[in-house]
Order: C-alpha cells, then sequence, then structure tokens
C-alpha cells in the first residue's frame, strides 16, 4: 500500500444516493477527515487507483459497477481497508464482502457516530500494523506447521498462503498468541477490532468464518478456530476441548 501522508485521514466515499453522499461528505469533513466522494463504481474505483486513501468508503448497490465488483478489482493490486455500506440484510451479502477482502460491514440505516467510530476503529488498526517491531518479533514465527509472517500480515502453511486480510490475520495472530485460552468476543473486538462490542455485530462472526475457510482451502487441520458457546473463540486442536 502507498504511505499516507500524515494530517488529516483520506477518506474515499462510493456513494451513489446523493443525500446520503452529502451528509456523510460534510460530517465526516467536519470531523477531520478528508473526503473524496465518487457516485459510481467505476469512477470509485478509477480514484482508489489514481491516489493513496486511509479508508475507502463503498455501498453494494452501485450503478454500472457495483461494490462488490469493485472490491474484487481493487483488491487485485490495492489493500486499502475498504468498509462496506449497504441496505442488504442477508447474510449471503455479508460473507460475500468479507470473503472479496471487505475489512467491515456496516448496514444501512446507520448513524455518523457509529460511521466515524468504524472508520476509527480500522484506522487505529492500520496504525499498530505499521508500528515497528524489534527485529526478534519481526521474523516469522512457528507454530505447529502455521507460519506466521507479521510483515506481510499473513500465515503460510508449506508454501501456501492463506490470504487473509489484515483484520484476519491480527485476529488469528492473537488467538495463536494466547495458546489454549479462550477469549471472549468483548476481549477481541477491543483489542483487535479496536472497538467494543455489540450483539447485533456479526463483524466478528464472519472474519471468523473467513478464517477457517481459508486454513482449510490452504490443508491446515492440525489447529482450528473453535467455538466455545457462551465463552468465545479459541486456537486449538479438534480433540483438545
Amino acid at each position: 500500500m502507498t504511505p499516507i501522508a500524515a494530517g488529516h485521514p483520506r477518506i474515499l466515499s462510493i456513494e451513489d444516493d446523493l443525500v446520503l453522499g452529502a451528509y456523510v461528505h460534510e460530517h465526516l469533513g467536519r470531523s477531520g477527515f478528508q473526503v473524496t466522494w465518487c457516485q459510481n463504481g467505476q469512477e470509485g474505483l478509477d480514484a482508489a487507483r489514481r491516489q493513496p486513501f486511509d479508508v475507502v468508503l463503498m455501498d453494494i448497490l452501485l450503478p454500472g459497477l457495483d461494490g462488490l465488483s469493485v472490491l474484487t478489482q481493487l483488491r487485485q493490486s490495492h489493500s486499502t481497508p475498504v468498509l462496506l455500506m449497504s441496505a442488504l440484510g442477508a447474510e449471503a451479502d455479508r460473507i460475500s464482502g468479507f470473503r472479496l477482502g471487505a475489512d467491515d460491514y456496516l448496514p444501512k440505516p446507520f448513524s455518523m457516530v457509529e460511521l466515524r467510530v468504524r472508520i476509527e476503529a480500522i484506522l487505529r488498526r492500520v496504525a499498530l500494523d505499521r508500528q515497528p517491531t524489534p527485529a526478534a518479533a519481526a521474523m516469522a514465527a512457528v507454530a505447529d506447521s502455521l507460519r506466521f509472517d507479521d510483515e506481510l500480515s499473513e500465515v503460510f502453511y508449506g508454501e501456501h498462503a492463506a490470504g487473509l486480510t489484515r483484520s484476519e490475520y491480527r485476529l488469528l495472530d492473537t488467538l495463536n498468541r494466547n495458546g489454549d485460552e479462550v477469549l471472549s468476543k468483548a476481549f477481541l473486538y477491543q483489542h483487535v477490532l479496536q472497538r467494543g462490542y455489540a450483539a447485533h455485530d456479526r463483524s466478528l462472526d464472519m472474519h471468523i468464518s473467513q478464517i477457517r475457510r481459508k486454513l482449510k482451502a490452504i490443508g491446515y487441520i492440525d489447529r482450528e478456530v473453535r467455538t466455545v458457546w457462551g465463552k468465545g473463540y479459541v486456537l486449538s486442536a479438534g480433540d483438545e476441548m
């Protein structure tokens, strides 16, 4: 990703609803963000390729090139964090977004406070990822036969990369570092997603689902992210609990 210059965070908003788009542009601008607003998918994709942004906000239902298509093409060359916004309520649409590399999903209608909190959480995660680490910590850590690469925010099984997003990597790495300890949803939201836990928020569940799918796809079965009902998640062998 192209480094972002210090100053006001740069936000790309891709939204065809003129009222909502103008409101987002005005509110985020007053909150200290530098906002570029595009009203269709192709215009937004061209803007995202042409200049660096800290976060892309994007509706799924866009005229011409829809949001998921924009995300697919953007991920071929850029790792810019993407927050999808949509009135679509079907779980399949949220899964598709995360599967294609979205970092977060915000269902419409939403408050501007909630939008700002989500953006700030993404910015904090990116800042943590960019922090320099000691040489020893920067080296790839090996657990079982799964290799964690902090620099790439990726895990490898043999020569196969899982293709994790930054959020998925931080989540799996946190579970790995805590051994067989069950980590609660509240803890993971606060320390990985950098925001408070809300019962209606399915983002963590979606990230877990994608991690499971991607580890299975590269043939890693030594351990799995397991759900401990009423408690949280743990990375463990299938017969340990």
